[in-house]
């Protein structure tokens, strides 16, 4: 009998917590997928501390699991929310959009070590995505991440980080930013109507990411993933002149007109200095989850020719799927849990702290 995921909820609604309910009851499930007989999902606990104090529930509830009919494996994550935030006064009203300030020269915000990139030339590539898991892998493999949603236009990593609440602030002056999954993140989209288009000129564009690097308590971080809008507009210029870049990472699907624009993206970090860390090839390969056909529905193998003419390294080839999208949408990335694309991304994440960029 093939086993569902009403299934496995209903037998981990029968796994009570210590302080009362069960992981179902209390929400604390996420990205719960049924592939075959392969089973995965997270378990989200409330801050760190009681996530390492979960670790029992863990295998017990990945135990339950194994045991149902049908059932060939089981892969449990332990991720956590941040530590709670004291009650803080509501974020200020900081006139997001206002001309930037002058700086004396790049600017690096407090405790941050590395500042790196994630861009695109043309949307629709997984940028964001990327941004996203890889964000929450290099969380997972212990470093301390910040995650910085510069997409001002269409900014989607609260949705894709499962975060809505609209950040605090202590003194009225400065923010305090969001934790989801080990990672500390801030978006535009935190501060402004989710329904109100953002219509703006490129030097309000240039003062809000000002104000989100500059005003954005980041704390002790390994590195700050910027994740910014496709193209190659004032937002970009704006990062790369006025914030101390380590580096940039581009992102494109293998088709043609893709990497068209891709190759002008580069062009601009160039032109700017910035040193190109690499490339990912995302969309890379669909594996058919019924009879493991690969079908290259982009193309194969574009990205991988451009970088190795670039003489840059290519960072990773990343694979289409619906669990991807499914975790993306449900605001837990796939990253976070188990299986083929959470492995491609702990790789991805290991070759950057190998490289000392993270």
């Amino acid at each position: 009998m093939a086993v569902t995921k009403e299934v496995v909820e209903q037998a981990l609604a029968k796994l009570r917590l210590p302080d009362g309910g069960d992981l179902v009851s209390r929400d604390m499930l996420r990205a719960l997928s049924v592939d075959g007989g392969a089973v995965r999902f997270v378990i989200e606990a409330p801050s760190p501390d009681a996530a390492r104090a979960m670790e029992p529930l863990r295998a017990a509830a990945e135990e339950l699991v194994a045991g149902l009919p049908g059932v060939g494996s089981v892969s449990v994550a332990l991720t956590a929310h941040g530590p709670a935030q004291q009650p803080q006064k509501p974020a200020p009203s900081l006139k997001l959009g206002g001309h930037p300030k002058p700086q004396a020269g790049p600017m690096k915000p407090a405790g941050v070590k590395h500042i790196v990139a994630v861009a695109s030339g043309k949307g629709g590539v997984g940028k964001s995505t990327v941004s996203s898991n890889l964000a929450v892998a290099l969380a997972k493999q212990g470093r301390r991440v910040g995650l910085l949603d510069a997409d001002i236009y269409g900014p989607s990593q609260p949705r894709m980080m499962g975060v809505s609440k609209r950040p605090a602030s202590p003194d009225g002056k400065t923010i305090i930013p969001l934790q989801a999954h080990g990672v500390t993140m801030m978006s535009i989209g935190l501060m402004l109507d989710p329904g109100k288009a953002v219509v703006w000129r490129g030097p309000m564009l240039m003062g809000a990411l000002q104000q989100m690097l500059g005003q954005v308590e980041w704390g002790d971080l390994d590195i700050l993933i910027v994740d910014l809008p496709p193209g190659t507009g004032d937002v970009q210029l704006t990062l790369c002149q006025r914030a101390a870049l380590d580096g940039a990472i581009v992102v494109s699907t293998p088709q043609d007109v893709a990497l068209l624009d891709a190759r002008k993206a580069i062009d601009m970090f160039n032109t700017l200095k910035t040193p190109i860390l690499g490339l990912i090839e995302n969309m890379s390969v669909f594996v058919c989850p019924n009879c493991g056909h690969e079908a290259h529905i982009f193309g194969h193998g574009g990205v991988a020719a451009e970088a190795e003419k670039m003489g840059v390294p290519l960072l990773a080839q990343l694979p289409i799927d619906l669990e991807t999208r499914l975790a993306g949408d449900g605001g837990t990335p796939v990253a976070a849990g188990g299986g083929d694309v959470a492995d491609a991304y702990a790789r991805l994440a290991r070759g950057l702290i190998e490289g000392g960029i993270a």
